[in-house]
């Protein structure tokens, strides 16, 4: 992946996005200069992955400082639609995070929150590289075989970042390592970000990849086809529990089962001590269409309901080594 692609950069006048809904067929970007653009890029995914969604909020306060320039908003209503561009998507912690990171910044106006939305991008990029590294390094010395078998699970790569990746960042090092053989893509759906967008990135990497379906993960693993897995994660709770894309914690159960390690790559920024425990994250439900249809087309019953949670929880005692900028917690036991 070329380091000038970026999934969200300020052009100096508004918030230039990769739009991930049209990838793979077409590589197009939305220049979003308004907070209902910026809510809608947000709430239909054109812009996703935990850190990529704070480097958003924190810019989407400029957004929000600018459109009240130009139309005469109060300080109310400034309020009111900041709240909105933190509220858009709840699970992801690093939203919120990132519009109250810039917020200490708005008695000095625009160009001292674009210049802290700067830093918030400047770090991500560091501690995306630092993950990088931590993680290899605590694979390869825990894993014997050579090369590696990876499986991965939703998109953690630059698209859901400043750069570089979490979790497929690692992939990222260990294929610089000349250390991967083949990384396993959970499709995820129901919007298959693995197939659409991990499987786009690794192939501009030129690194040997399989989309499988996500009912085939537990398959993979328990039949010795892979040798660790590594997923993001969308919030992480106090006590070690870990918010990430639907289909997480069946991965998870079946690197527990199986013997090999389930590794979550995330910056510190995706920590929340203010959440004691999984259960008490808000687990984002969203549209029904997403599962009852495909493509447009309706593939259920007109009768059938849809159950969409977008996110699910792995308890902490299913999760081998937390690998952040910071280094690499394990669990006990593990």
């Amino acid at each position: 992946m070329t380091d000038d692609l970026r999934a969200v950069a300020w052009t100096g006048t508004a918030l230039r996005l990769i739009d991930q809904t049209v990838l793979p067929a077409r590589l197009e970007y939305l220049d979003v200069e308004d907070v209902d653009g910026l809510v809608a890029a947000i709430t239909t995914l054109t812009v996703r992955g935990a850190p990529a969604l704070g480097a958003a909020g924190a810019y989407g306060v400029a957004i929000a400082l600018l459109q009240g320039v130009r139309e005469g908003w109060d300080e109310a209503t400034a309020t009111a639609a900041i709240a909105r561009v933190r509220e858009a998507r709840p699970t992801a912690v690093n939203l919120a995070g990132g519009v109250d990171r810039v917020l200490p910044h708005v008695s000095g106006g625009v160009e001292a929150v674009l210049a802290e939305a700067d830093r918030v991008v400047a770090e991500d990029l560091a501690a995306n590289r630092a993950i990088g590294a931590y993680g290899a390094d605590w694979i390869l010395a825990r894993v014997e075989r050579r090369p590696l078998r990876v499986l991965t699970h939703c998109n953690t790569g630059a698209l859901a970042t400043a750069g570089w990746g979490t979790a497929l960042g690692i992939v990222r090092e260990l294929h610089a390592r000349g250390v991967l053989d083949r990384v396993y893509v959970d499709e995820t759906r129901p919007l298959l970000q693995g197939s659409r967008l991990t499987a786009w990135e690794l192939a501009h990497e030129g690194i040997e990849h399989y989309v499988q379906a996500d009912g085939a993960a537990a398959g993979t693993i328990l039949r010795g086809l892979a040798d660790v897995a590594v997923i993001g994660a969308d919030r992480v709770a106090a006590n070690g529990d870990v918010a990430n894309k639907i289909g997480s914690v069946g991965v998870a159960l079946a690197c527990a089962d199986a013997g090999i390690p389930f590794v979550v790559a995330a910056p510190t920024t995706t920590l929340d001590p203010g959440t004691a425990r999984g259960d008490d994250i808000h687990i984002e439900e969203r549209a029904e269409e997403e599962i009852l249809t495909v493509a447009g087309l309706r593939v259920a019953p007109a009768a059938s309901r849809a159950h969409n949670p977008a996110f699910d929880v792995t308890p902490a005692r299913l999760v081998s080594a937390l690998v952040t900028e910071a280094g690499v917690t394990t669990p006990a036991g593990h």
